[in-house]
């Protein structure tokens, strides 16, 4: 396990993946950096950070640091050792699907038998792997809309960065969000796992259709993935010291999930930016409304949601370790923070 970076507590460190996220629009509109003001600390974002911190997106080593991003690498860094905390949990379906060639004749779940699937490689550890465990995943949930599993598929391992990076500019957003479209359109795969707002772009440049589209199944089980429920994690030593601040940016993502209810249009302005997509990506990955639930909970039905995510990565290899999903969770932060914007106590 990587030490953790010996960082004094007078910043605040945030990271997030780029996709909807209420902490993401807190921090665009700067209610996250003027809180932290507020608090005496300053605000640090590790997508501008350097190498040498970015790194901790992953791993979770460092003391000051505040995640919502992608739940795979959450999961793998606290079964690794890390010291993290569950503080919340989101829900935003981003437009997941199974994708064929424009020529291929499968047309549902059930034609998937025998198929070969685009898997990526594993990476440098079981945290950034998560492309693999995404379309792992994605599969698994589309094989079983036809009573299939993955045992009835080929898996064909396909090409991935092995230590990708968060950074404000992604060198390669295609490749970063859609493994496997290169070896389907070159005929070495008959089908590939993708999510979100750019994949929905890559696939109208290069006429590829979509043979399941899980966004349209009713069963959230069968929609669990890497991005949901998106965890929202916190450096334990964060929270034991300065739970103000754990609180405080709780309390303006709350804010802001608030404010995006009435905002539609400066969400999607916001979303294009973090996504590197445009419009009409945006407008195809995030259903109607999406913008009206990106308040963060740690109900019953997303902490078991996210134990059915944690179930999967353990029994396909991607944790080090299984371990007690609720005493990872932490829910007086949130309940705080909801007690503060009912009380109309939160800075604006």
């Amino acid at each position: 396990m990587t030490a953790a970076v010996d960082t004094a507590l007078d910043t605040l460190w945030y990271t997030r993946c780029p996709v909807p996220t209420a902490s993401g629009l807190a921090h665009s509109l700067g209610w996250l950096g003027e809180a932290a003001a507020e608090a005496g600390v300053s605000l640090g974002v590790l997508q501008d950070a350097g190498p040498d911190l970015a790194v901790r997106h992953f791993d979770h080593q460092l003391l000051g640091l505040v995640r919502e991003g992608g739940n795979v690498p959450a999961i793998a860094a606290h079964a690794q050792g890390s010291p993290t905390r569950l503080i919340g949990l989101t829900w935003i379906d981003e437009s997941q699907a199974i994708l064929v060639g424009p020529d291929s004749t499968v047309a549902g779940a059930a034609d998937l038998a025998g198929l070969r699937i685009g898997i990526p490689a594993w990476a440098q550890d079981q945290a950034r792997s998560f492309p693999r465990a995404m379309a792992l995943h994605g599969f698994a949930n589309a094989l079983r809309l036809a009573g299939l599993t993955l045992a009835d598929v080929t898996a064909v391992e396909v090409e991935v960065e092995r230590n990708p990076q968060v950074r404000s500019a992604v060198r390669d957003q295609r490749h970063s969000t859609t493994w496997g479209v290169d070896e389907l359109l070159r005929g070495e795969v008959d089908a590939v796992y993708v999510k979100g707002a750019r994949a929905q772009e890559v696939a109208r440049e290069h006429g590829l259709r979509v043979a399941v589209d899980l966004d349209d199944t009713d069963a959230k089980r069968l929609r669990v993935n890497n991005g949901t429920p998106r965890p929202i994690t916190v450096h334990a030593e964060l929270l034991e010291s300065r739970p103000d601040l754990v609180v405080g940016f709780l309390a303006q993502s709350l804010r802001a999930a608030d404010w995006a209810a009435g905002n539609l249009d400066r969400v999607r302005d916001v979303l294009a930016r973090e996504t590197l997509s445009g419009p009409e990506g945006v407008a195809a990955a995030y259903k109607e409304g999406f913008h009206l639930d990106l308040h963060p909970s740690l109900s019953d039905e997303r902490v078991e949601l996210i134990g059915i995510q944690k179930q999967f990565l353990y029994t396909h290899g991607f944790l080090a370790a299984d371990f007690d999903l609720e005493s990872w969770v932490a829910r007086e932060p949130l309940e705080q923070a909801l007690e503060l914007l009912a009380a109309g106590k939160v800075p604006s």
